[in-house]
Order: C-alpha cells, then structure tokens, then sequence
C-alpha cells in the first residue's frame, strides 16, 4: 500500500535543500504508520535481528562502541507492510529531489536503528572517502511522547559555525546532504528509535 505525500510538503523538502542543504519537516507521515514502524522494529530487536551498527566498510568495518551503540537492520522490500509503505513514501521523495535538484538518485538505502539507553554516535559524515554514491541522509523518527529531557538529539553541525539539534519525536523527519553536514546523536536517556537511510546515485565501487 503506497502512501501518498502531499506536493507541497516534497516541494518544501526539495527548497530547502537547495537553499540550506537540509530539511526538517513534522508529521512526515500518519501517526499509525509511524506507530506501526515503532513497534515493527521492537519486535525484531526483541527477537534479536538488530546487531550492533559498525564503523566503516566493506572489509574494513568493525564496532566500536566508543563511537557509536546503535544496533540496526537493513530494509528489504517485501518484509511488512508498514516498511513498503515507507519505502513508497521515501521513492516519492527520491523522484521529487530529482525532479527539483537533478542529482540523479538512483535507489534508497535504509535500516532501523535502535539506540539502547546511553548509547550515543560520534560526530561523523555519512559520505565515505572512498565511496561517494550516498547523496542526501534521511532520518525519520519513531518515539511517542519524547521530551528533550531524554537527550538523543540529533545534532548538526552547519555553515557560518551554527547548531541546529533535532528532537527525535515521532513523525519527524530530517534530510540533509550527505557530505555537507557533519552530525552527531547524543545519548539518550530512554530507547530511541528511528529509520536512518541514504538516497544514493549511480558509483563505480564493487562494494
């Protein structure tokens, strides 16, 4: 079942990454689908199918928990409804920033992450030196009733030195280029979920 995203919310996503190199938009999608996603990924983490996020990759990947303690799972289509239908909403999306930025995204990557209490993630890009397929870096958040008390803000580092923190609350998302915007999640005081992906264009890597 696909999603359907207003023209004028995708419009604003795609202006303000050609203004600003980043996008913060509330109530991205329907609260039961974001309530449906929630509890999607407590359920694999409860029957052990998230494993702690690495750093790097390819051969070169490894955990190392004094940079970051998320534990995760990619997405594939066709594992539940709620996750095609965010897939669906996120190739709108693709289609629209195409459409608006002629980057020439050719698919989307994504996996849930589920930070334990305390866990936190370094300040880091998410463009690799060696690979430079990841374009844009979507998040999209999935905790009800979250208060900034509970930490786990996503923290972006922008131009002319300014800090914008993102509150991890249900239903937000957040969109930046991929290797512009240095960032950061501090440490949550409760679990904190979300789906954290890349739209990527066309590379050469065999990776």
């Amino acid at each position: 079942m696909h999603t359907p995203l207003e023209h004028s919310l995708l419009s604003a996503i795609v202006d303000d990454l050609a203004t600003r190199g980043w996008s913060q938009q509330t109530l991205f999608l329907p609260d039961a689908l974001s309530r449906a996603l929630a509890a999607e990924c407590r359920r694999r983490y409860a029957e052990g199918e998230l494993n702690p996020a690495g750093v790097g990759r390819g051969a070169a990947q490894e955990v190392r928990e004094a940079i970051r303690g998320d534990q995760i799972q990619w997405l594939d289509p066709g594992e539940s409804a709620p996750c095609d239908q965010y897939l669906g909403a996120m190739d709108s999306l693709r289609q629209a920033i195409n459409q608006g930025l002629f980057l020439g995204l050719e698919d989307f990557e994504c996996h849930f992450a589920l930070y334990p209490p305390g866990a936190f993630y370094r300040r880091h890009l998410d463009r690799f030196r060696d690979d430079d397929r990841r374009m844009v870096s979507a998040v999209y958040y999935l905790n009800e009733n979250w208060q900034p008390a509970d930490g786990g803000q996503l923290r972006m580092f922008l131009a002319g030195e300014q800090v914008h923190d993102v509150q991890p609350v249900a239903g937000t998302l957040v969109v930046f280029l991929s290797g512009d915007v240095p960032h950061e999640v501090l440490a949550a005081g409760r679990e904190r979920l979300s789906l954290t992906g890349w739209f990527r264009r066309r590379g050469n890597d065999p990776f």
